[in-house]
């Protein structure tokens, strides 16, 4: 079997891969990563037949067009943490249901509202997203209302998608909202199908914050638990990239261990809700 015979990852390799990594996607791996990163990136050197870890570098540096495309893809999709589930960080939700959502449905005159979870993972949170928004419906008749999800991982984008819940995953949905917005799956009743009334809101796409077009006019983002993942400098720009797309008048959501304090003067704080929320500093728009 190829798994009993890949070599172990050394340091020298583990540099290498993080620098790739680092370079194209912005995730910092400190050297105590070296287990996780080895243990990861077997799975793409079982797929390949291949039984070195340098011979994987040597074949990533190979390819070309599509191919090296297709393949980065895969490895950042390895290499991704996508530990979520539904109202995660409930204050947030409170925050965006009882306070953004009225908010801008007082001051927006379009009628157009875009809420953009930028690192959506298995997609609980952007249909955490649209539970909320459905909560507030009565708000935005009329309006055209999208829910961008995105993530680097093209296989959580295929989970999300599909929509379907069990165990830790769930624990945090209300019941009244477990069978408002969800339907058991009739051979497996531990299992839950989020309805199409809910995706129906969440549109999901591939981008990588580093070398993709960001979606334009956005109203609320939610990136929460991202930032950890990078480096000072890729920080900057991350906010950076996320002032020049927001509306004025729009919110964003960090992690709670999160802070632009040092990083951006592009928003500022503000507490709402007991939840931390920041928004368009408008003296620098």
């Amino acid at each position: 079997m190829i798994e009993h015979s890949i070599k172990r990852l050394t340091m020298e390799e583990f540099k290498k891969f993080s620098r790739l990594i680092h370079a194209e996607s912005g995730i910092y791996l400190k050297d105590t990563k070296l287990t996780l990163l080895s243990n990861r990136l077997r799975k793409r050197l079982q797929s390949l037949q291949l039984k070195e870890f340098s011979d994987y570098y040597d074949y990533l540096q190979g390819l070309e067009g599509e191919s090296k495309k297709k393949e980065y893809e895969k490895l950042l999709d390895v290499v991704s943490t996508n530990e979520t589930y539904f109202f995660r960080n409930e204050r947030h939700f409170e925050a965006f249901s009882n306070y953004c959502l009225p908010d801008l449905a007082k001051k927006k005159k379009d009628r157009t509202l875009r809420i953009w979870s930028a690192a959506c993972s298995t997609g609980e949170e952007p249909y955490t997203i649209a539970i909320c928004l459905l909560e507030k419906i009565h708000l935005f008749q009329g309006w055209d209302i999208k829910i961008i999800a995105t993530d680097i991982a093209p296989s959580v984008l295929d989970f999300g998608r599909l929509g379907e819940y069990s165990g830790r995953r769930i624990e945090k949905v209300p019941q009244d909202l477990l069978k408002k917005y969800f339907i058991r799956k009739k051979n497996d009743p531990e299992v839950f199908i989020v309805r199409d009334e809910l995706k129906k809101f969440v549109e999901f796409g591939y981008l990588n914050f580093f070398k993709s077009e960001f979606p334009k006019d956005i109203d609320v983002i939610f990136c929460r638990n991202v930032m950890i993942y990078f480096d000072r400098d890729h920080q900057k720009r991350l906010i950076s990239e996320f002032s020049k797309i927001i509306n004025k008048d729009g919110f964003l959501f960090i992690g709670h261990s999160e802070t632009l304090h040092s990083i951006s003067e592009d928003f500022v704080y503000k507490k709402v809700l007991e939840s931390p929320v920041y928004v368009p500093n408008l003296e620098r728009k």
